[in-house]
């Protein structure tokens, strides 16, 4: 969901959720406090700040100039996690909210109107947590997506089980023009939209498990040039590195929302 959804009278490059229904179609950040969570990253990712009509605790993240993530310092005033969440198109918030339902899911917020659409936060059956969004998508949307400057992949207890709950709450692999297809390769499922690869989904979480790390969740990963800069920045700036490898580091933010920087030539 972006936080500045409202496009302006005849903006071009406009897209709406109803030609990429099931598709990622935005990251956001639930955070406590914005300047510090500007200041986190704009050192580690380098990124720049757009403000929003929705108000104060709320910012569009840019990335050379490109919309990159949406901000929201609600934390605490709303009684939310601290966490990166996904938001994926769909055609109607209110349907795939039911659908979730039906399917033992969790509905925490929404849907609720956010014009020019609907939003709602929402959980699988598992606890992972992500969003949905009816409605319109900023302005030249398509250009944030194949830049793959973010990427979403689901780490739950079983990915084909997980692939079944998720399709059936977003049509992935049906018969409609437009959406989500799914593929298997090796171990993981691969969910590709409009030929661009824009999620995957891997087994090995743990329901139980003590560490949120390994427990079912939704993880950003963002792509950057220099992975090892990023670890440091991050460390320097109050938060931790959960794991560094040459291509990709599992990073927490300082206040405590966890993510993933990947090299660009592994895109």
């Amino acid at each position: 969901m972006n936080h500045d959804m409202p496009s302006p009278a005849g903006a071009t490059g406009v897209v709406s959720t109803h030609s990429v229904f099931g598709a990622p179609c935005w990251v956001s950040l639930t955070s406590r406090d914005m300047r510090t969570t500007e200041e986190f990253y704009g050192a580690v990712l380098g990124w720049e700040w757009r403000p929003v009509r929705l108000g104060d605790r709320f910012r569009i993240a840019l990335s050379e100039g490109r919309p990159v993530a949406g901000i929201a310092a609600v934390a605490g005033m709303w009684r939310m996690a601290v966490a990166w969440t996904p938001y994926f198109a769909v055609r109607s918030a209110d349907e795939a909210a039911g659908r979730v339902q039906e399917r033992g899911g969790t509905a925490a917020v929404g849907p609720i109107s956010l014009p020019p659409g609907r939003a709602a936060l929402l959980a699988d059956r598992d606890g992972a947590t992500f969003g949905v969004w009816e409605g319109e998508l900023f302005t030249d949307w398509p250009t944030w997506r194949r830049a793959q400057l973010a990427f979403v992949r689901l780490h739950t207890r079983d990915a084909f089980d997980a692939a079944i709950f998720y399709g059936g709450v977003f049509d992935w692999a049906s018969d409609k023009p437009g959406c989500v297809e799914v593929r298997y390769e090796g171990e993981e499922v691969v969910l590709r939209s409009e030929g661009d690869v824009v999620a995957r989904i891997e087994s090995g979480a743990v329901e139980s498990a003590p560490d949120p790390a390994v427990r079912p969740h939704w993880q950003v990963h963002f792509a950057v040039e220099d992975v090892a800069a990023c670890a440091r920045a991050a460390e320097r700036h109050g938060g931790s590195v959960l794991s560094l490898g040459s291509d990709e580091a599992v990073l927490r933010d300082n206040e405590g929302a966890q993510f993933t920087v990947v090299s660009r030539r592994e895109r």
